[in-house]
């Protein structure tokens, strides 16, 4: 009797053990249900992540402030998000690491067509739809769309609100425009009597989307995260080369029903929407020197409207939160 139980304890350790390490070895991944993602829906749709050997999940959250606090907290051991939520908690002590590329920003501004808005400077009076104070859209919209526009704070009333809620304000004629990006900005298209009047990536082409991890992460699990980017690698080829073929992997992430139903060309399949929100985007895993130099930009963008504060009162330097080298390694 003794013998059978000490016997058999070695053996449950050895079984805990096991599937504490096998829980441990699983990475996990942080995206927003948006176009902007594609990459991190792709590499797991396509099973990229476990062609490396990986054993990935992939986590959805509401918002970058969200997916950015399961970062720091170590919730999440990466995430594609914006640019602006790293350098926000970087400049705040949060040890953050933006380690490639994902999207250069596609940011439209749709208006009803019965709002009288033809363009930028039209807005001034009129209620607009957009994400929540603070996210990478709003801090493009107040400091660079509604400046090239001759805005000031307050001539525009700015409703925070998810993409989706966005769409339907339209519909519902509850507020007379949204600054979207895709697919919404295609949805809204279809579904809403509204028109495209500016994009911003026409005019202001910045680096929207990036992957972040934490310090301790990437110093702990390099070889894991190197393996992620190699993944998500695959899947912008993917989406860059065969959108269609993307598309089928995706499309259901975004529009839940078989088709759409539109208002002037009946019912699409919903892969021929996203194929199209698709073909709009420019996917990227690297960071340029000029997307660096856009990221300086936002920098200042967000000190001056008070998101983005340092002990010494010294300007931010994004260079500190960006780790390149596996970028530099594949020589991209």
């Amino acid at each position: 009797m003794n013998i059978r139980k000490w016997t058999a304890l070695p053996l449950v350790a050895s079984l805990l053990f096991s599937g504490a390490a096998m829980a441990a070895d699983k990475l996990k991944v942080g995206y927003l249900r948006v176009m902007d993602d594609a990459q991190a829906i792709v590499a797991h749709e396509g099973e990229f992540y476990k062609k490396q050997g990986l054993d990935a999940d992939l986590m959805e959250f509401k918002s970058g402030t969200d997916l950015i606090k399961a970062i720091v907290g170590g919730q999440v051991d990466m995430g594609v998000l914006g640019f602006t939520n790293a350098i926000a908690w970087a400049s705040r002590g949060a040890d953050l690491k933006v380690v490639a590329g994902a999207q250069r920003g596609y940011h439209s501004l749709v208006v009803r067509d019965d709002a009288g808005i033809n363009a930028l400077a039209d807005l001034k009076g009129k209620t607009l739809a957009s994400q929540s104070q603070g996210s990478t859209a709003d801090t493009v919209l107040r400091g660079v769309v509604f400046k090239q526009a001759g805005l000031a704070e307050g001539d525009v009333s700015v409703m925070g609100v998810s993409p989706a809620v966005a769409v339907q304000s339209l519909v519902g004629n509850r507020v007379n425009a949204a600054f979207l990006f895709e697919p919404y900005d295609r949805i809204a298209q279809l579904v809403a009597p509204v028109k495209q009047i500016y994009e911003v990536g026409q005019s202001w082409p910045f680096p929207c989307m990036v992957v972040i991890t934490s310090g301790k992460v990437l110093e702990s699990r390099k070889d894991d995260i190197w393996k992620a980017l190699d993944a998500q690698q695959q899947a912008i080829e993917l989406l860059e080369k065969q959108p269609a073929q993307a598309s089928k992997l995706i499309a259901s992430y975004f529009i839940a029903e078989p088709t759409l139903k539109t208002l002037k060309q009946g019912d699409l399949p919903r892969e021929t929407v996203i194929e199209d929100a698709i073909k709009t985007q420019e996917f990227t895993p690297s960071v340029t020197d000029k997307d660096i130099e856009r990221m300086t930009e936002l920098a200042r963008i967000m000190e001056r409207d008070g998101s983005l504060k340092t002990k010494d009162g010294q300007p931010f330097d994004v260079n500190t939160v960006l780790d390149l080298e596996w970028q530099k390694a594949r020589k991209l």
